[in-house]
């Protein structure tokens, strides 16, 4: 048997097969340099069960992988050959294959390479989503937060927002300052943000800077290749991308909501 296991911030996508019939499911995600040990345990205790004791192969691609992996899967796979990559290089295989691009994950946060069709030749640093992360869920999500902490947006669009999750300032600062996963949190505004986008100016404009900034201080200091997007939140505003994109000269070749399809494609699975 083979697992293949795409995992993000905030969920993991697992497809177990034997060339013939496949498992999917998913479970919470986890972040490699970030997730507390007692939770990753938790998840791969959770999901080793479901995989059975057959698993051969395995193929992680994993937010957080920088280096050494620093994770043993070896400890729940104990027969399996066992590969290791990073969700950047995931990404890359999962929207453009075989052939040079340009990947770009836009989910809670944002990461983005040029990829030569094999491997990774460029990457700008993404600085996660207090030092970057450009026109991910989690800025977008600060971004409004902040907004919203010091009435910098219309007051009808700050009262829905705060009837909508029940908010008051101890409860932000404490989730963002104190939660297991502040960006996570941030980014789960951006459906209610994405909402008004058609109905609110403010929102708008707000929406289109995020990712007008994604475009100015990451993609456009990579060659000129088409793009592909994988992601939730990319996904979700894929229209958006390719309006905004033209004006930049950006050819959008692919969009996945999950990377999961493109690399079942690109293990043969």
């Amino acid at each position: 048997m083979k697992l293949l296991i795409d995992c993000g911030a905030t969920k993991a996508d697992w497809c177990l097969s034997d060339g013939q019939n496949r498992k999917l499911f998913r479970t919470p995600g986890f972040n490699l340099a970030q997730t507390p040990e007692t939770v990753l345990q938790t998840i791969l205790d959770d999901a080793a069960l479901k995989c059975g004791p057959d698993v051969r192969e395995v193929y992680l691609y994993a937010a957080g992988l920088v280096g050494e992996p620093g994770l043993n899967l070896g400890r729940w796979f104990p027969d399996a050959r066992i590969l290791y990559a990073s969700d950047m290089l995931g990404a890359a295989r999962a929207v453009c294959g075989r052939e040079p691009g340009i990947a770009a994950i836009i989910g809670t946060g944002a990461n983005t390479c040029q990829y030569d069709g094999q491997d990774i030749v460029r990457h700008v640093y993404s600085g996660g989503f207090i030092l970057g992360d450009e026109g991910s869920a989690s800025v977008l999500g600060r971004r409004f937060v902040a907004d919203f902490l010091k009435d910098q947006m219309p007051a009808p669009l700050s009262e829905a927002f705060r009837q909508a999750f029940k908010l008051d300032y101890p409860t932000l600062v404490s989730h963002v300052y104190g939660g297991e996963a502040p960006a996570r949190y941030l980014g789960s505004f951006a459906t209610f943000i994405l909402s008004y986008y058609d109905k609110e100016a403010y929102v708008k404009a707000l929406v289109d800077q995020n990712f007008k900034d994604f475009f100015e201080r990451t993609v456009r200091r990579y060659d000129a290749l088409p793009v592909g997007v994988v992601g939730g939140f990319g996904y979700a505003c894929r229209d958006i991308l390719r309006e905004l994109g033209a004006g930049y000269g950006i050819d959008f070749s692919t969009f996945l909501a999950s990377p999961m399809e493109g690399l079942q494609e690109y293990h043969g699975l």
